[in-house]
């Protein structure tokens, strides 16, 4: 007789269907398992045995075959502890061999009997729940399993003892609530910025049109600074944006306590990260920095140290949005819509353009330092500003600057325009300019005559590519959304060029 368990394998933040078949068969003792496992799984029998053991059972000294099906698909993690277990304790008769028909299990398994929480709980309980399935987990992961919603049956406990009791009808695990983690500590604000009027005014129309952004500037005039209050000034995940965002999250075992937090990510990686790192992959393959930034925003500090390989393998998803891992077994893609923000001196030794500064290595070192960073990436940074250092008077200068709440104020609700206008026209989907497509975004902003006259010379004379014309409509309509004028003007297209060319006429 087989007994079968479902469970699930991950690809990306998709789960695939995992059918755990078990069967106690005549022979001498042996623990077989087969269906492409890693190391993490072969080595659950050991827990497996322990953890029964504990409980009270035992395992006939028969030959104890786990299939794990099907079987070309490779199976990797602890996640397959609690399925094979609950599979045993059915073919022994613990538990009625049909109470988890309509179930799909996931857990690693203490010496103890006790259930651990596992990576991957949240999409799990959504493709479970999309198949009108239940899901049997450990009592912590779930809050994390409830987000799934209020229809899907969950069964939480602490062990195996307890699950046996459940299933028997002697002791019911109560249903867990999903939980919102606490905001914590308040977000930096930009009534801390002093001066810089001119980076401060990029800041805002990156958060209200979800642009990528380039400051350049000496050491100290403020570059890391204004990248950490950008979140402040960010609108709060929607609640489509939350489920992607905590998917990613739970996939790379990032999730605490199963709560989650409608906070845009804010990821900063170090120079030295690898290719793996930042865009995904490993031996395991696991999201890099440019998922776990999916919906919110990654910086990128002292952007020419970055590897140029590194750096040019960002090419791909800041067009598409997502990233595709390709192994000779598999291809595997991740979610990667982003905002991107970047900051970087203008030479090695940092002090290129500032007044009273002259370079022993002449223009050359600032040529060489900026020649790290390809063209290609640059051109997919819609705004490009210079940040100059802070002068003595803007330090000593009474009161404070304007707050993060009242910018926010301003992005939001230019944000709802843009929601509002993508909406009437068809699409949705798309809640920021910078994600529009270029024949989308110009139908959207029809420039008058003044405007295209405006736009053909600036290409002209700085030769722009097709793809930096689009990107120059898109934060031209952002600007007027920010001033709420319901048609793009030249004044606008202006100020976006402005940012689009203020590094290359420097």
């Amino acid at each position: 007789m087989v007994t079968r368990v479902a469970t699930v394998a991950f690809q990306g933040v998709s789960a695939i269907p995992v059918d755990v078949q078990v069967q106690i068969a005549p022979g001498l003792p042996k623990f077989l398992i087969v269906g492409l496992p890693d190391k993490a799984v072969k080595e659950s029998s050991e827990r497996v045995h322990a953890a029964l053991y504990a409980s009270g059972l035992s395992l006939p000294p028969k030959r104890i075959t786990i299939n794990l099906a099907p079987a070309d698909l490779p199976k990797e993690g602890s996640h397959y502890d609690l399925p094979i277990a609950l599979a045993l304790m059915a073919a022994i008769g613990a538990i009625p061999s049909d109470s988890l028909a309509r179930h799909v299990a996931l857990g690693e398994l203490g010496l103890d009997g006790r259930l651990a929480p596992t990576a991957g709980i949240l999409p799990a309980a959504i493709a479970a729940q999309a198949e009108s399935m239940g899901i049997v987990c450990a009592k912590d992961a779930g809050p994390e399993a409830a987000w799934a919603g209020d229809e899907i049956d969950i069964i939480a406990a602490d062990s195996l003892v307890q699950l046996a009791n459940h299933f028997a009808g002697r002791q019911l695990c109560a249903r867990p609530e999903a939980r919102r983690r606490a905001d914590g500590e308040p977000l930096p604000d930009l009534a801390d910025i002093r001066g810089q009027e001119f980076a401060r005014r990029a800041l805002e129309i990156a958060a209200a049109g979800g642009h990528n952004l380039l400051m350049v500037g000496p050491p100290g005039a403020g570059k890391s600074m204004l990248a950490a209050r950008l979140p402040s000034i960010l609108p709060p995940l929607s609640a489509r944006e939350l489920l992607d965002v905590s998917m990613v999250q739970s996939v790379a075992g990032e999730l605490q306590g199963g709560a989650l937090s409608d906070r845009r990510p804010f990821r900063s990686p170090h120079h030295s990260a690898s290719m793996a790192a930042l865009v995904g992959g490993g031996i395991k393959v696991r999201p890099g920095e440019i998922s776990l930034a999916h919906n919110g925003v990654l910086f990128l500090d002292e952007l020419p140290e970055f590897s140029p390989a590194v750096l040019d393998s960002l090419r791909q998803p800041l067009e598409s949005g997502e990233v595709q891992i390709a192994r000779a077994n598999g291809r595997v893609t991740f979610p990667a819509r982003f905002q991107l923000i970047a900051a970087m001196n203008p030479c090695k030794c940092g002090m290129a353009g500032t007044p009273g500064h002259t370079c022993k290595r002449g223009e050359a070192c600032a040529a060489d330092y900026q020649g790290r960073v390809s063209g290609p990436f640059l051109d997919r940074v819609d705004l490009r500003v210079n940040v100059a250092s802070v002068s003595a008077a803007d330090m000593i200068s009474p009161g404070q600057s304007e707050p993060s709440a009242q910018v926010a104020e301003r992005v939001h609700a230019a944000r709802e325009r843009q929601r509002e206008r993508f909406a009437a026209a068809g699409h949705p989907e798309i809640s920021t300019n910078a994600a529009a497509g270029s024949t989308l975004i110009e139908q959207l902003v029809a420039p008058d005559a003044a405007s295209r006259d405006l736009l053909y010379k600036a290409a002209e004379k700085f030769h722009l590519s097709a793809r930096a014309y689009h990107r120059v409509l898109k934060v031209s309509r952002t600007i007027a959304d920010l001033a709420a004028s319901a048609s793009v003007e030249r004044h606008h297209v202006a100020e976006a060029l402005g940012f689009r060319v203020s590094l290359s006429a420097s």
